[in-house]
């Protein structure tokens, strides 16, 4: 499966220099605080998610980037941007207050959809416009 998603985050986050960034930081259950994550160097499972900026707004203080987890970790994307410093705008559960305010909606979008079907063996994608 592979998947790529647009967001929206906090800040003007800076570009890697070779046009993709990992981040690669290990998630796990926050336990006393259920549905959270958080990064956890010795207990937290691999998580891997690739990212670009594809834009900045100077005016809004804020950047669009793409995304693509490779790992599937839940809230993945969500708890790897915040721990960059730039939560995705509208995060109920991992932006503060301000950040969630800037955005009647979670600024997420799972634009590219792509998998082998698991009967037929057939190549399957769909694209969804990103509605932000």
């Amino acid at each position: 499966m592979k998947k790529h998603y647009i967001a929206v985050v906090a800040g003007l986050l800076e570009a890697p220099p070779q046009g993709w960034g990992v981040i690669d930081l290990p998630i796990i259950a926050d336990w006393p605080n259920r549905p959270l994550r958080i990064v956890d160097p010795l207990h937290g499972k691999p998580s891997l998610t690739r990212w670009r900026v594809l834009g900045h707004d100077e005016a809004g203080r804020s950047t669009r980037v793409e995304l693509e987890p490779i790992t599937g970790r839940s809230h993945q994307l969500r708890v790897h941007l915040r721990e960059l410093g730039h939560p995705i705008l509208g995060d109920a559960l991992y932006a503060s207050p301000d950040v969630q305010a800037r955005a009647d909606r979670l600024l997420l979008h799972a634009w590219s959809l792509n998998f082998i079907h698991p009967v037929t063996g057939e190549k399957l994608a769909f694209e969804c416009p990103v509605p932000f």
